[in-house]
């Protein structure tokens, strides 16, 4: 396909067609679809696309597209589908299933604000509600990473050592209605790059067995452990799956973290997905000034990479979270799994800022305040709302 200007969610489904069409000669591919604002194109793109072995099943909510996901992972397929908001929310029973089944089921999730009251713009907190499931995460900055990302997904999340169902996040809208030039490999790379999906533990009609009954507690803490441990594998793979995609594709794709302008800074402002393209302008302007400051671009957040992040952080004095996302009663989610990681280990000064939820504009201007802010900061505080008055 070459170079073209595609909208986020054409370029989701563009990689999910071509990752799917890559296993035809194994046990073909099923997405099982449903939609729902904004992700809507995503699946309308690949239920069009002439897949040689496989099928796409429209099925009457979420919660079944899952479970046709669910059936045709265990059947040996690979296997995908796409949602967002609400619709996970409706989709929760089979999400937590897929990741305790360990099926390497891969799903762009177009981070829309839940309701009520009904809101189609972004916020993360939708994904972030899975964050303790057995689901590896991505929060994906524009329709390029989307792309690298969704390929890199299938390649990971397959992997023995894995067998995780992974999302590919993107904020609704900003990504997922923008065009942007992005490069959409032909089919030949990506059939180079993907291998043949196979799922150890797939159902065999010449020796039947049963999934998901009932097991006692010792067997099923059991199951927990193996997940964790294999949650505990994925940064190690993930950097042999980004050493591959290079090599096929030419490029690279980021990893957990991506320090901007970062080595000498005292001050940090920690972002993810499409706020991270707004402070790079601000960061490179202010640096110009003579300002040491940078961007900790952070893009998984399960597994959590938190070495990394301290190492990355470690001449840091004053860090700014900020975050799209919302947990009641406490603040911004990435900022609470900052604390917790550098508890004991830091003593930078970490502050949340609120920004851009519920689809509100995160601009040049609110970045600077919360530079300004954390600048003028001796400790830190209860998190700040930014967008709104308050």
């Amino acid at each position: 396909m070459g170079r073209q200007i595609v909208t986020g969610n054409h370029a989701a489904g563009y990689a999910l067609s071509v990752a799917g069409e890559a296993n035809r000669n194994a046990r073909g591919v099923v997405c099982g679809i449903y939609p729902i604002t904004p992700q809507t194109e995503i699946v309308e793109y690949v239920a069009k696309f002439p897949f040689t072995k496989g099928s796409v099943v429209p099925v009457e909510s979420e919660h079944s597209a899952m479970g046709v996901c669910l059936g045709a992972s265990l059947a040996g397929a690979r296997t995908f589908t796409a949602s967002a908001s609400n619709g996970l929310a409706f989709m929760a029973e089979n999400i937590l299933t897929a990741g305790y089944y360990r099926l390497p089921v891969v799903m762009p999730a177009v981070n829309r604000t839940l309701g009520p009251p009904w809101n189609i713009w972004a916020d993360q907190t939708d994904t972030l509600m899975f964050r303790d499931g057995p689901w590896i995460q991505f929060y994906c900055e524009d329709n390029q990473e989307v792309v690298d990302t969704v390929l890199l997904a299938f390649r990971l999340a397959e992997d023995q050592r894995i067998l995780l169902p992974t999302l590919i996040c993107m904020d609704a809208f900003i990504v997922s209605h923008t065009q942007q030039e992005t490069e959409l490999p032909e089919q030949e790379l990506v059939d180079r790059y993907l291998p043949d999906c196979v799922i150890p533990h797939q159902l065999d009609h010449e020796h039947p067995t049963t999934i998901g009954g009932l097991a006692w507690p010792r067997e099923t803490m059991t199951q927990r452990l193996e997940t964790q441990e294999a949650m505990e594998r994925v940064p190690e793979v993930l950097e042999e799956c980004r050493a591959a995609f290079h090599d096929v594709f030419g490029r690279e794709v980021d990893g957990p973290l991506t320090p901007i302008q970062a080595e000498d800074a005292d001050t940090l402002l920690i972002t993810s997905g499409t706020i991270t393209t707004t402070a790079r302008r601000v960061i490179a302007a202010r640096r110009a000034k003579g300002e040491k400051i940078g961007i900790i671009k952070h893009k998984m957040m399960r597994p959590f990479p938190d070495d990394e992040l301290l190492a990355l952080c470690k001449n840091a004095k004053k860090i700014g979270v900020l975050d799209r996302n919302h947990s009641s009663g406490v603040g911004g989610i990435f900022w609470i799994e900052m604390r917790a990681a550098f508890q004991g280990r830091s003593n930078a000064l970490i502050q949340n800022y609120l920004t851009g939820m519920c689809g509100g504009d995160v601009t040049d201007d609110m970045i600077n305040e919360v530079i300004d802010d954390l600048n003028a900061r001796d400790k830190a505080g209860r998190p700040i709302w930014k967008g709104i008055d308050v």
